[in-house]
């Protein structure tokens, strides 16, 4: 299944952010899309309260776009522990078709190793002669595993090869001299010589080619406490394939780098700059996922998504430059976003965005639900403040008035309880206030933050106005703006007491016919950030760099 578009709204999200991407959502997913309605920020009190109230879970968080190691990476358990044989790795190679693997505790479940193809090369070049199995700490279970072999007879496989490996195939009295205790040999059918080694006291006999072994020969190696092992192999693959007993633990690269699925890309391509290795595992609370290389920051894909409520780069989610946008729905001035390719936008001059999305589901025939209805009409109101705002249009007023009997609310009672919920300032710092619902813009050369509050009692926030302009200076200094507002907006007297502050605060008075330099306005009738604030502090930069 191919991965989800996100649909998600700007930073520091209101209502309409959120409820627009749920409303648009279910349209793209009644059209057989896959998609997903996400959010760039918390969930503010006006929204908690409407969520709680129709029953809606929020969307989920989505902190930024840019590309991780969980977008490219392959997700496998596959292992091999530190006693697997190098014939076991192999296999696991063979058949998941890696070249690289993680070597896992058995006991720990920790990562201690990785062992990659260039390993097993390394190992196969150096060899000349048959392998000390003694040095490499191999026990006799591997040399069974190894050689696909069965236990004829003998006790305690677990321990380890003290000897050495030896071919029994000359004559018996040259077996008798080579032959040492604690030796492998590796026998054919021949009673005499597998008599005879046992004789000498070696540690296992490997009978080849799935031989006979007669009972004489196995009641002598119970009473000697020899191991038999019969392999299916011929005397010489068993040569061979008795190398590849080897632990693991013999060959795998101790030094291990590792990431995190939730580790950045731009990191981890530096990492993996400085070092050379095929694969690297993917690591999350201690537990292995998977698996990410080199081709895969190669083939990342971007992530898709559809914004509403917004069009400026500088509201968008953290990353969105490293995601692909496939559709705008606005409501909103342009903001200069760019897209490599034609994409779809629906922008129109309405008070809220869910008004835009409300007639598009009526477009396409789409039911909408009592919870979506909901909370389509919610962002109306919110955005709106009930039809208060200069933004409002009869289109919005009608639209709502639809959704609210689709979702059997009274408009205006719902209405008020949301508006009151959201005035609710609880114990927020006045801080917290002052970045609650802000949004940066672009005016001309100017970096311009516009933070705005609604309340039903502004005195309470004006109380505190040395906080406040203080704070605005330091969001100035801190984040590089040339001016930041605070709109504090009186719902019931229809007003904004307008706080500011920065370097070029002498815009303030050329937009609004005031030359007052105390840091605070009063604008009656102004309701809107968008429509009576933001144009006429373009129309003042403009009338400024000319």
């Amino acid at each position: 299944m191919s991965k989800p578009i996100y649909i998600i709204g700007h930073r520091n999200p209101d209502t309409d952010s959120i409820c627009s991407a749920i409303g648009y959502a279910h349209l793209k997913r009644s059209l057989g899309a896959n998609v997903i309605a996400a959010r760039a920020g918390r969930i503010n009190a006006e929204t908690k309260y409407v969520l709680e109230a129709l029953g809606v879970e929020a969307p989920p968080l989505i902190s930024d776009l840019y590309p991780r190691v969980k977008d490219v990476m392959n997700y496998t358990s596959v292992a091999v522990s530190p006693r697997s044989t190098l014939r076991e790795l192999g296999s696991i190679m063979k058949q998941h078709k890696m070249k690289s693997i993680a070597v896992i505790d058995e006991e720990t479940k920790k990562l201690v190793g990785v062992v990659s193809v260039g390993d097993l090369a390394n190992r196969y070049f150096e060899e000349i002669e048959m392998q000390d199995l003694a040095q490499a700490g191999v026990d006799f279970y591997s040399v069974q595993r190894a050689l696909d072999g069965e236990v004829v007879c003998g006790k305690n496989l677990e321990r380890k090869v003290q000897g050495e490996v030896r071919i029994a195939a000359a004559r018996i009295f040259t077996i008798l001299n080579i032959a040492k205790p604690g030796d492998i040999m590796l026998v054919s059918n021949n009673f005499d010589a597998q008599m005879a080694c046992i004789e000498k006291g070696v540690a296992c006999l490997i009978v080849t080619s799935e031989r006979a072994i007669e009972e004489e020969v196995i009641a002598a190696a119970n009473k000697q406490g020899v191991i038999i092992i019969r392999s299916p192999y011929d005397t010489y693959t068993c040569a061979r394939l008795i190398n590849q007993s080897i632990p693991v633990s013999m060959m795998m690269q101790r030094k291990t780098v590792s990431f995190r699925s939730d580790d950045l890309l731009s990191d981890v391509k530096k990492v993996m700059a400085s070092t050379n290795y095929r694969s690297y595992p993917v690591v999350d609370h201690g537990k292995l996922v998977g698996y990410i290389t080199r081709d895969h920051l190669l083939t990342k894909k971007k992530e898709k998504v559809i914004l509403v409520d917004h069009n400026e780069h500088s509201q968008a989610v953290e990353g969105i430059e490293e995601a692909k946008i496939i559709e705008i729905i606005d409501h909103h001035r342009l903001g200069g976003l760019q897209t490599s390719e034609p994409i779809f936008i629906r922008h129109e001059p309405v008070g809220c965005t869910a008004t835009i999305v409300a007639n598009m589901l009526w477009h396409r025939d789409i039911e909408i639900p009592p919870k979506i209805a909901g909370l389509l009409m919610a962002a109306i109101v919110s955005d709106t403040m009930l039809f208060k705002s200069p933004t409002a249009t009869p289109k919005d007023r009608d639209t709502a008035e639809k959704l609210a009997m689709l979702a059997g609310l009274d408009l205006e009672e719902f209405g008020m309880a949301m508006l009151r919920a959201g005035t609710r300032l609880g114990d927020m710092t006045v801080t917290e206030l002052l970045h609650y619902d802000v949004k940066e813009f672009q005016i001309g050369e100017y970096r311009v933050a516009v933070a705005q509050l609604s309340v039903l009692d502004p005195e309470e926030l004006l109380a505190a106005r040395e906080q406040i302009q203080a704070d605005i200076e330091n969001m100035c200094k801190r984040n590089n703006y040339d001016i930041v507002l605070f709109m504090i907006t009186d719902i019931i007297k229809e007003g904004t007491h307008l706080l500011f502050g920065g370097k070029q605060k002498v815009l303030i008075a050329e937009a609004f016919g005031s030359s007052e330099d105390d840091g605070v306005l009063y604008l009656p009738g102004v309701m809107s950030r968008k429509k009576q604030i933001i144009p006429p502090l373009s129309e003042a930069a403009r009338e400024k760099s000319l």
